[in-house]
């Protein structure tokens, strides 16, 4: 069984093998605009779960899995092409809704802000900022 560390560098090079592939080989319509969030390769390398987005959010989610799981032969042929291990996992495609997440969260956090008053906001980041006192005990 290989390394941590081993599974972790595979996992990071089908990543940007597949970074090229969408950008530069895939002509089908359906993946435009696809790109690839995660890849996670189980210890024995028999699958690769690949996790995707898209700019325009989930909006765009069965359609982009579709055309994924259509090519996903011909994705995995040139992955191991690519990639020279003695046999090739198989690769699963999972939408990551982490972008749009943190797109909301973002939404939020700015919406709290505006609604806060001045004072409030200026008094939060004097208490945030560490005072000399601290910085000077913590030089010995």
């Amino acid at each position: 069984m290989p390394s941590q560390i081993r599974v972790d560098r595979i996992a990071e090079r089908i990543r940007e093998e597949l970074a090229e592939l969408f950008l530069y080989e895939l002509k089908d319509p359906r993946i435009t605009g696809t790109y690839v969030t995660d890849v996670t390769v189980d210890r024995e390398l028999s699958h690769a779960n690949i996790y995707v987005s898209a700019l325009e959010g989930i909006e765009r989610q069965e359609e982009i899995l579709t055309g994924l799981n259509s090519a996903k032969e011909f994705i995995r042929r040139y992955l191991a092409k690519q990639i020279n291990l003695r046999s090739f996992p198989n690769i699963r495609f999972h939408w990551d809704a982490t972008p749009e997440k943190a797109d909301k969260i973002e939404k939020l956090l700015a919406t709290i802000r505006t609604d806060l008053p001045e004072e409030e906001i200026d008094q939060e980041d004097e208490d945030s900022t560490p005072s000399d006192e601290h910085e000077s005990t913590n030089t010995r």
